[in-house]
């Protein structure tokens, strides 16, 4: 009877054991997973950059906007209203002021001088370091005129919108010119000023003409809305 209970007690005792150590390594392989599960949602989320599909960086949404002024020809114009446009967020345009003229550089050219669409096309960059909007037409007086040219009737509709420019931003108008030959006024250069959302023009800036023929005659004239494209651009 002794030798029989001391075999039970020793089965026991190693059945015991078995358990002890499955269980042990049960556990050992739960956490392990566990850590791995960890380490994988923090490189997810974690320091090193995002990158394409191209193999570049993916930037953030706060590194894009730091960068999007950086280019010359400048990131385009979105208007207020809508809420839509390729250079400025809903953000960006909600933040935005009226752009001011003497932080605008502005340039003009005599375009198909004696030609059919002879016209001035009127280049507004804005130079600031914040965005800026510009609204409806620059007002424009020719020369020594010292009357401000009317809107033209044939332009499209959309100039009550404001255009936003990020810094660097471009922006760009024309003057259309009718030369009927006869009892016309000549000049080379012109004076512009900005609008604001109410109509009033700010300051008028004096500008010279670039170009080949910066020299030019009109009988009559007028002027289009401000435009993220080059007018008569062919």
């Amino acid at each position: 009877m002794t030798t029989h209970r001391a075999r039970r007690t020793a089965r026991a005792a190693a059945l015991a054991a078995v358990t002890a150590a499955l269980a042990l390594g049960l556990t050992a392989c739960g956490g392990t997973d566990g850590d791995s599960k960890a380490a994988g949602g923090g490189h997810a989320a974690g320091s090193a950059p995002a990158r394409s599909a191209s193999g570049g960086d993916v930037k953030t949404g706060a590194e894009q906007a730091a960068g999007s002024g950086g280019t010359k020809e400048g990131a385009r114009s979105a208007t207020v209203p809508s809420g839509t446009g390729k250079a400025a967020s809903k953000g960006t345009t909600a933040a935005a002021r009226q752009c001011r003229g003497d932080e605008m550089l502005v340039t003009a050219v005599h375009r198909f001088a004696g030609e059919q669409g002879d016209h001035l096309l009127v280049t507004a960059s804005n130079t600031s370091t914040t965005p800026c909007w510009v609204t409806s037409y620059p007002a424009v007086k020719l020369g020594d005129d010292g009357a401000s040219l009317p809107h033209s009737k044939k332009d499209v509709p959309g100039g009550d919108k404001h255009l936003t420019l990020q810094p660097g931003g471009k922006v760009y108008s024309a003057v259309n010119l009718f030369d009927y030959g006869s009892k016309n006024q000549t000049a080379t250069s012109l004076a512009i000023a900005l609008r604001g959302a109410d109509g009033h023009t700010g300051p008028f800036y004096s500008v010279v003409l670039k170009g080949r023929q910066p020299q030019f005659s009109w009988n009559e004239a007028d002027v289009l809305n401000w435009n993220v494209r080059k007018p008569y651009d062919f």
